[in-house]
């Protein structure tokens, strides 16, 4: 009795495992058959042999090897992502431009036409490994634009890791039959998505151009949050994009620069980003987008790119507006996402070194697969003269950025998931603090105290300890929201139209903690509809309205809107996202006078 129930058990434990790493369903056949199998054979055998001990350990060792094995052998395939989550969906007409003839797909409802995996340069494999991006590449007949482009090379977890994330870090992880694969990843990456509506319209269509976050590392366009499904039913054409990620995008070595025509190395990724850009400059009025109504979009690393992108001299002319969400480089020294190019340099021979190799085309020949492995940490753009000609700050103090009118902003919690390893005590407090602060810790904890959480004197942290709350809090202040303090001020000083908000909504899934804001403004709440109630749609709502507003017009605002003020010297308010909207003084003011100290002293 106690082998049947525990055959039982084990089998439905291993299935829920073989669910949980997306094994294919011929695996939960296997295992319901070879659970039966023992449980006859149980009975059998034990009926007409003597050492019954010995036959119970023997099966026991061929069912746990029957279990492995089939675990191996019955491992998700790698996949691309389709375009569309409708079943057989319908093919839209055909559209030619530069390269030859393509089709994308139509949405459930048909109310938005979808073509993913459009190939924007050349894939930057071989002898294009550590090169700008080249020209893409013509084809012959139809290309079926149906499923995105492999993702960006970049370390992955297991399948089985990602779904336990996605239980008790998102709260969103859901049974279902038809995900049994993982997504194709390949150094061969760049390709781009558009979604553009159905409806005819009589104009050309403002255009928002999105660049994924993830520590310029990890991330794919494929992502339930970055599609634009939604806000190309409100009359946009929305466009997101693959980049080089890591040692691929953003490896930096002398000898690069010196075999560069532009003299450049390190910012790979940036440059395929403006490759991009300029490929949707050039090919957008073919699915009803207007070249000259390009607004740059991104959250985390990709509102860094959008601030890279908005200081590059080679980007002048290529778009009107800008969005950024959670980050940016415009601090005098940026505390991530952006290095000198000596560091850059530091990086790249530690990868040279831990490959054995003396130059970066001997690198060009280590395969993909173990190339992503390197410890090195290539997670920042490089200040390279061509790509990025100077520090960022000092172009906005020139009035020489890009973009014509900005909407930016943060969330509550921007530094929370990150610290989840780090224990803060009153001991150790200043010491925290001091990794990026320096001399400068000690004035931050006098405005910040280790206590503040129990004195209840900051709105914008809650009670997780001692100490934890406020360095929390100040992470937040230094990682993420001090680069729109900085950027806002800049564009009031040029008189340009700035609007920044200050995300507080809380929900059972991301709640206000970094990227919190983005199923909202994009509209794909309803890909996570359990983890979302009413308020959370009719906000939703609200912020893409928005969002489209200032895509067509520079300025969020329109009928039926609570107003969103313009972000002045004289009214510095921030307009709270949240159940309720209403202009709010931002609650980091007294952390970024310390920052500005720190700054001013790094120059």
């Amino acid at each position: 009795m106690i082998f049947n129930i525990a055959i039982i058990l084990i089998t439905l434990l291993y299935i829920v495992i073989l669910e949980l790493s997306k094994n294919v369903l011929a695996g939960w056949a296997i295992a319901v058959i070879a659970a039966v199998l023992m449980l006859a054979l149980k009975n059998t055998i034990m009926k007409s042999i003597t050492h019954k001990s010995l036959s119970t350990c023997l099966m026991w060792l061929v069912f746990i090897a029957i279990l492995v094995l089939n675990y191996k052998l019955t491992a998700p395939p790698f996949k691309r992502v389709p375009a569309v989550d409708n079943k057989n969906p319908k093919v839209t007409e055909e559209i030619t431009i530069d390269q030859g003839v393509l089709t994308g797909v139509y949405n459930a409802d048909r109310s938005v036409k979808v073509y993913a995996g459009i190939p924007y340069a050349a894939p930057p494999v071989g002898d294009l490994r550590f090169k700008e991006p080249q020209a893409p590449l013509p084809w012959d007949g139809v290309l079926a634009c149906d499923h995105f482009g492999p993702m960006a090379m970049q370390p992955r977890s297991s399948a089985l890791y990602d779904s336990l994330s996605h239980i008790i870090g998102w709260n969103d992880y859901r049974i279902e039959f038809g995900d049994e694969y993982r997504e194709e990843m390949s150094e061969d990456c760049l390709y781009l998505n558009v979604f553009s509506p159905e409806k005819e319209s009589d104009e050309l269509l403002p255009v928002i151009f999105y660049i994924h976050g993830g520590s310029l590392t990890t991330g794919q366009p494929s992502y339930t949050e970055y599609r634009g499904e939604d806000l190309a039913k409100k009359g946009v054409v929305f466009v997101n994009i693959a980049y080089r990620l890591g040692v691929f995008g953003y490896y930096a070595s002398d000898d690069l620069k010196a075999e560069s025509p532009n003299g450049t190395t390190g910012n790979y990724g940036l440059l395929d980003q403006i490759a991009a850009l300029k490929w949707v400059r050039e090919n957008i009025e073919a699915f009803g987008g207007n070249p000259d109504r390009i607004t740059i979009a991104g959250e985390s690393a990709g509102a860094s790119s959008v601030n890279a992108i908005c200081v590059s001299p080679l980007t002048d002319g290529l778009f009107n507006y800008a969005i950024a969400e959670s980050s940016g480089i415009v601090a005098k020294k940026p505390f991530h996402t952006f290095r000198s190019y000596d560091e850059a340099v530091e990086q790249g021979n530690i990868v040279k070194e831990e490959f054995s190799v003396s130059s970066s085309d001997e690198l060009r020949s280590i395969p993909a697969e173990k190339l992503v492995k390197t410890s090195a940490n290539n997670s920042a753009m490089t200040l390279d003269g061509y790509a990025i000609a100077e520090m960022p700050y000092l172009t906005y103090e020139k009035g020489n950025n890009h973009e014509k009118a900005l909407l930016n902003g943060f969330n509550t919690k921007e530094a929370d998931a990150f610290m989840l390893g780090t224990k803060a005590t009153k001991e150790n407090y200043v010491e925290l603090l001091s990794e990026d602060l320096g001399s400068y810790a000690e004035e931050m904890a006098d405005v910040l105290p280790y206590d503040a959480v129990e004195r209840d004197e900051y709105i914008i942290i809650d009670k997780k300890g001692e100490a934890k709350g406020s360095l929390n809090a100040a992470y937040s202040a230094m990682w993420f929201t001090y680069s729109h303090y900085v950027w806002t001020n800049y564009m009031i000083q040029q008189n340009k139209p700035v609007y920044e908000y200050y995300f507080t909504k809380t929900n059972s899934r991301i709640s206000n903690h970094h990227a919190g804001e983005l199923p909202y403004a994009y509209g794909n709440l309803h890909r996570h509809a359990g983890n979302y109630d009413e308020s959370d749609f009719e906000l939703s709502e609200i912020m893409q309205n928005y969002w489209v507003n200032f895509v067509k017009t520079g300025n969020p605002n329109g009928e039926g809107l609570p107003e969103w003020p313009l972000v002045t010297s004289d009214s510095q308010l921030l307009l709270q996202l949240d159940n309720k909207i209403e202009p709010v003084t931002d609650p980091n003011l007294p952390l970024y006078e310390v920052i500005d100290h720190y700054m001013d002293s790094a120059e």
